[in-house]
């Protein structure tokens, strides 16, 4: 399912686990990784830790590090676990769209309807971690600017089809309008969680629909 020129669409494969005691310890992690990515959408990545997510779960300390071994390893793991409900969430959804307008379309009406739901406790959980972690060096900052890397990707690449296929205008620069499709989002997410103001994700919806009309022949 999907393309090399939209990654988030991509996932490794997966492998069979024939041993049970491997099977049941995936099953505990992920079980964990569900509450992790709700804390951290409330209490930042950096507030991931071993000891407070134990705590949040009310077990001891080493069951959880048994799992992860490292805070880095909780926090690498809640990102992709994050990333995984963005694409169940807003890129598969669009995807029996055809690639270039239709599928902008849909991915647009899909992240506003994700933006205005209770998926995360915090809020959307990528829009925080790109403003706590964009002025922190190391691998989760490295890993959360792959991620919306992707995503942008994703935005860039349907662009570049709706040009091909004559349904945005050729001057159209797909990176600039990458970047304003993706603050609309990050826009309207800031809004509804700092202001408690929902009225930002709709004006992300329609603001999305004239960036594509405008951008139409």
């Amino acid at each position: 399912m999907g393309s090399p020129h939209e990654p988030l669409v991509d996932g490794p494969p997966q492998r069979q686990l024939s041993d049970g005691r491997r099977v049941r310890g995936m099953r505990s992690r992920a079980a964990v990784l569900e509450r992790s990515v709700q804390m951290a959408s409330r209490e930042g990545l950096e507030g991931l830790t071993i000891g407070a997510l134990a705590a949040d779960l009310g077990v001891h300390k080493s069951s959880v590090h048994a799992l992860f071994g490292s805070k880095e390893e909780v926090q690498l793991a809640t990102l992709a676990a994050a990333r995984a409900i963005l694409i169940d969430r807003v890129v598969v959804p669009a995807l029996p769209n055809d690639a270039g307008l239709p599928r902008l379309q849909a991915i647009g009406g899909a992240w506003c309807d994700y933006l205005a739901s209770d998926v995360f406790a915090g809020g959307c959980f990528l829009c925080a971690a790109s403003t706590e972690m964009d002025g922190r060096p190391g691998p989760v900052r490295d890993a959360v600017a792959a991620v919306m890397c992707e995503w942008i990707a994703v935005l860039s690449a349907n662009i570049d089809a709706a040009i091909a296929a004559g349904e945005l205008r050729a001057d159209v620069e797909p990176s600039a309008m990458a970047f304003r499709l993706n603050a609309l989002g990050m826009a309207a997410n800031w809004q509804r969680q700092l202001l408690s103001d929902p009225a930002g994700v709709e004006h992300a919806r329609r603001g999305w629909r004239a960036e594509l009309a405008r951008a139409q022949r």
